[in-house]
C-alpha cells in the first residue's frame, strides 16, 4: 500500500512511499511544509534538515528519528513521540508540544524559544 504525504491545507501530493510505513524512510533535506503527517509511523526515520514548518505530526511515531536541524517552526506536535529521536540544533520555534514525549530526546542546540507546550494543535 502506497503513503501519499499530503499538504495540509491544499491536500496536494508532496511526497509517496510505496510502503505502508515510513519507518527509517530517508527524508534527508525533504520539503514537507505544511504536510499532513497526523499518526504517520516515522521511528527510526531521516529527516536530517528536513523542512517541516507547520506540518501536521499530532500523535506521530518519531521514536529514534534524526531531526537534526530539521526546520519544525509552527509545527504540530501534540501528542508525538519523540522518545530518543536526535532534534539537535533543530527549529522549535513555535511548535506545539503539548503532551509530547521528549524522554531521552537530544535537544542541544534546538531553538525552543516561543515553542509552546500548551498550545492547541494547528488545525
Amino acid at each position: 500500500m502506497a503513503v501519499e504525504i499530503k499538504h495540509r491545507v491544499t491536500e496536494a501530493v508532496l511526497f509517496t512511499v510505496a510502503s505502508g510505513t515510513l519507518r527509517e524512510a530517508d527524508l534527508r533535506g525533504a520539503d514537507l511544509r505544511g504536510a499532513d503527517l497526523r499518526e504517520a509511523d516515522l521511528r527510526e526515520a531521516d529527516l536530517y534538515r528536513a523542512d517541516l514548518r507547520e506540518a501536521d505530526l499530532r500523535e506521530a511515531d518519531l521514536r529514534g528519528a534524526d531531526l537534526r536541524e530539521a526546520d519544525l517552526r509552527g509545527a504540530g506536535l501534540r501528542e508525538a513521540d519523540l522518545r530518543g529521536a536526535n532534534l539537535g540544533g533543530a527549529d522549535l520555534y513555535g511548535a506545539n508540544l503539548r503532551e509530547a514525549d521528549l524522554y531521552g530526546a537530544n535537544l542541544g542546540g534546538a531553538n525552543l524559544g516561543g515553542a509552546d507546550p500548551s498550545a492547541e494543535a494547528p488545525e
